[in-house]
């Protein structure tokens, strides 16, 4: 078994990126990989409470809620995106972990596969 970290940094403004690594996220899940999310840079935005994406654009905080019944409990967000982003951990819908920039780099090194949006 592998671990597994999804990094999210755009918003879901962006297309369906999101949307698209929420699928990647939920297929390895269901194969019994260890997923953890890091989202970072515009990807803070994914959690934010109150959304209300227009017609062209998947709400996707519903995927995000039911990340913990495929055993995704480990979403780390990285602090200094968070103050840049003009948010605050009260601001997100979700519990996370924090994470400081001058971390990722042994964040990275925890897991054998990376995947970036």
């Amino acid at each position: 078994m592998k671990n597994y970290l999804f990094v999210l940094s755009k918003p879901t403004i962006c297309g369906s990126y999101s949307q698209e690594m929420l699928d990647i996220i939920l297929t390895a899940a269901v194969f019994d990989q260890h997923v953890t999310i890091l989202l970072l840079d515009g990807g803070v935005f994914q959690l934010k409470k109150h959304q209300h994406p227009n017609a062209d654009i998947k709400d996707t905080s519903s995927i995000f809620r039911a990340l913990e019944i495929y055993d995704i409990t480990n979403i780390y967000v990285e602090y200094e995106s968070i103050q840049e982003c003009g948010l605050d951990l009260s601001d997100l819908f979700l519990p996370v972990q924090i994470c400081y920039r001058n971390n990722l780099t042994q964040l990275f090194l925890q897991f054998d596969v990376l995947f970036s949006n």
